[in-house]
């Protein structure tokens, strides 16, 4: 698959998967009744289910990453070189903010507006690490041992990490900063953005050295699940 036609795939499955984050938060809060519960459980639902129809659809254009800390793994262990994992997250970014104004656009939104939705300090930052951390082991380990499982496995996780972590698992740097142009139920500050992705960031670190090591240690390298170059 040339780069262009990956680049596309990643800008339009991280545009669709911000549409899905953005637009079931906006109709979960809007027929909750002011139940906060019910929204999220509608929220992680969508979530769930597009994130398996998204893997699946963009997976063999892309490598279906929607995400720069998924690619930065990738840069570690070999599958994908700097210049085009630069060229990823551009795409990333770029499809989330695309995603954030299309679902805004869906509801009578304006295209961005500013969240006002705080969400900070130690515990919020923890979560974000542990999220990440967990998202990334679960991508290395499945996409070795079974991947026709990963994206079930992916949207299970995501969908278990809304609910046992505090910050509702954003674990994603181009959702985090697409999702401060929402001020809309599942939005977050401008200001609260460089805590999360610091934390996204060391969590995918830390999960990538310790699945090496742990895949090395069973006398058994670690090879690329696909291959992008």
């Amino acid at each position: 698959m040339s780069l262009s036609r990956r680049l596309v795939g990643e800008f339009l499955g991280t545009a669709f998967l911000l549409a899905v984050v953005i637009g079931s938060g906006i109709m979960g809060e809007r027929l909750a009744g002011g139940n906060v519960a019910v929204a999220l459980m509608g929220n992680t639902l969508a979530t769930g289910a597009g994130l398996i129809a998204l893997i699946l659809t963009f997976g063999p254009v892309s490598g279906a990453h929607f995400n720069p800390a998924v690619t930065l793994g990738d840069v570690y262990f070999g599958h994908i070189h700097w210049p085009h994992a630069l060229l990823y997250v551009a795409a990333q970014v770029a499809g989330a903010f695309a995603g954030v104004a299309a679902a805004h656009g869906m509801f009578g939104e304006a295209l961005f507006f500013a969240s006002q939705h705080a969400r900070t300090g130690p515990a919020q930052w923890w979560s974000e690490f542990v999220a990440t951390f967990g998202l990334l082991a679960v991508i290395i380990s499945c996409s070795r041992t079974r991947p026709a499982a990963t994206p079930f496995a992916v949207a299970a996780y995501i969908t278990a990490a809304y609910w046992f972590t505090a910050s509702t698992s954003f674990a994603n740097p181009a959702v985090t900063l697409a999702r401060a142009a929402s001020d809309t139920f599942a939005g977050i500050r401008a200001q609260d953005t460089p805590g999360f992705i610091a934390a996204q960031l060391l969590g995918a670190a830390a999960a990538v050295i310790t699945f090496k090591w742990l895949f090395s240690a069973q006398g058994q390298p670690v090879t690329p699940g696909h291959q992008h170059e």
